[in-house]
């Protein structure tokens, strides 16, 4: 008799348990683990026939991976899914009221707290020291020209992310809110430069249609997004999935900063020499314009 599946986590994804669980898959179940993630989650919603044809497996072998993933069979696998898809297209409002239905009954401080501390743990199991060195690699890459882009939410992420970027090193681009001036900064692009991405759920069309058409002329995607992906992750070079809960109408950007911040971080420490000569010409620059009251 074959144990029993052990249930993953109840805040990890189907994709998280894909991912964690890939090694010990066979040829065809990576194979259907493949087709999942290509087209994710929508993949998974239909039939169990239809998905074992589409992977080009059988249905015996479908039911044997979701039980290796946690689940008792196809449909709980199925269900995880739906569930998922539901939550990335939310409303706040929907969302808020789902937190309201389930709140305990402690101060908004500490249940956030509690959110953002569970929601950054989880994070630092699902990013790899590689995917994460591979990112930085890229960023601190002079040959490469840097071009950040966010979201009607996350520009201000990008933002952040730009203006620290910009003293650490040079062929730096913000690219504008208005989705109709990109094309203008795609003319800019070459083969080998990177475009940083932020986009969590409720997915923004015009971001994926940027990844799709940089990624098509060579240039490499770096994304920022949430726990469920967002569709041009299938495109990314590298990815972060933050989690992003939180018992708000609105998601948390907390440890999306984080990992903004850690990155960041890690750039100017490999990079030092050269910013270190950067800042001090800035600080030289704000001296002259005034910008900053000095006290002494």
């Amino acid at each position: 008799m074959s144990p029993a599946p052990v249930p993953p986590p109840r805040d990890q994804t189907v994709a998280d348990s894909i991912h964690s669980r890939f090694q010990s898959l066979t040829r065809a179940e990576r194979q259907l683990a493949n087709a999942i993630l290509a087209n994710y989650p929508v993949s998974g919603l239909g039939s169990i026939t239809a998905l074992a044809e589409a992977s080009g497996v059988s249905t015996p072998t479908v039911v044997r991976m979701a039980k290796k993933l946690g689940f008792s069979g196809f449909p709980e696998l199925q269900a995880a899914l739906r569930s998922e898809l539901e939550a990335t297209i939310s409303s706040p409002i929907a969302k808020h009221d789902r937190w309201a239905g389930n709140a305990p009954d402690t101060h908004i401080l500490n249940r956030f707290a509690e959110a953002v501390t569970e929601n950054l743990r989880q994070t630092l199991r699902q990013i790899g020291i590689d995917e994460f060195d591979g990112a930085a690699a890229l960023l601190r890459d002079r040959k490469r020209d840097v071009y950040v882009v966010g979201g009607r939410i996350t520009r201000s992420l990008a933002d952040y992310f730009f203006t620290h970027m910009q003293v650490i090193r040079s062929g730096l681009t913000l690219i504008a809110p208005n989705s109709n001036t990109w094309p203008h900064y795609v003319l800019n692009m070459k083969e080998g430069d990177v475009l940083v991405a932020f986009d969590v759920r409720r997915y923004e069309h015009d971001v994926l249609r940027l990844a799709e058409t940089v990624t098509a002329r060579g240039v490499k995607l770096v994304l920022f997004t949430d726990q469920w992906g967002s569709p041009a992750a299938k495109l990314a070079t590298h990815s972060f999935r933050a989690r992003i809960e939180a018992p708000s109408a609105w998601d948390s950007s907390v440890v999306t900063l984080f990992v903004v911040e850690a990155l960041v971080a890690a750039v100017q420490t490999a990079t030092w020499s050269e910013t270190k000569e950067r800042m001090r010409t800035l600080e030289e620059l704000f001296d002259q314009a005034k910008i900053f009251r000095k006290f002494v």
